[in-house]
């Protein structure tokens, strides 16, 4: 797997290419720990990413160790059929667990009404 991280200012976007799994989470993971402090704003780039099974998910979704300061996010872009049907699906079934406003910005929270 191919990670680029580009840094501007506050912000932060973490490019991987190449399939998110078990074998491929430990270079994910060092590159959101590697992230300076003053990085407030972490947008994973998905464009790269074809496939991402049920541990992608669980990382998104996991507090990443900026997440843990107030005024920190994660977002996610660039999602490919594969990964996005994962993230619906999960939001469908267990919408509180896997509220994809937090990672999509312009989605409606699971608890809104119609």
């Amino acid at each position: 797997m191919n990670i680029t991280t580009t840094i501007d200012g506050t912000t932060a976007r973490i490019s991987p290419c190449g399939e998110i799994d078990y074998d491929t989470l430990p270079p994910l993971r060092a590159a959101a720990d590697a992230l300076p402090p003053q990085v407030t704003d972490l947008q994973w780039d998905l464009t790269g990413t074809v496939f991402m099974d049920v541990t992608g998910l669980n990382f998104l979704f996991a507090p990443a160790p900026h997440d843990s300061a107030p005024g920190h996010r994660t977002t996610v872009t660039g999602l490919n059929h594969q990964p996005l049907w994962l993230l619906l699906l999960a939001a469908e079934v267990r919408p509180t667990s896997f509220d994809l406003s937090l990672l999509i910005p312009d989605t409606p929270p699971a608890d809104a009404a119609p």
